[in-house]
């Protein structure tokens, strides 16, 4: 394996975001619609949190009662700006591989947003590593 090979080589930069203004019904269909998993929130050209399916899954459970499964009631009371993560790690497209796969075993996250000159340019999550593994062997 290559020790110093950038992030920028397999993170995701098509990506899809959304703004804290949207509607989290419309978050859970983008994630849906396009098979992924989470989602940079953005505040104009801003980065201010990360949404993932586990965090609208999470507000889903909580709803749910005795058993009866999980339901979207809670959509309509909150916000993203209630359900993201804030306080994110990123990564620098710079940064290598390495230590992203050390950010996000140390910290257990599943997906980092990676910026180049503050700007959002990809997402690189667990998923990336894992293919990235593979083509290694």
């Amino acid at each position: 394996m290559k020790k110093r090979t950038p992030i920028s080589k397999i993170m995701t930069s098509d990506i899809i975001s959304v703004n804290k203004t949207q509607s989290i019904k419309e978050v859970s269909e983008l994630l849906d619609n396009n098979n992924i998993h989470h989602m940079p929130v953005m505040s104009g050209d801003a980065l201010i949190g990360m949404l993932s399916r586990t965090d609208l899954e999470k507000i889903s459970f909580v709803n749910s009662m005795e058993g009866e499964g999980l339901t979207t009631a809670m959509y309509d009371v909150l916000s993203i700006e209630q359900v993201m993560t804030k306080n994110l790690s990123v990564a620098q497209a710079s940064d290598t591989i390495h230590d992203v796969a050390v950010t996000l075993s140390k910290n257990e996250f599943h997906a980092l947003p990676v910026l180049e000159g503050g700007k959002v340019t990809g997402i690189v999550t667990t998923t990336d590593l894992i293919k990235y593994l593979i083509d290694q062997y």
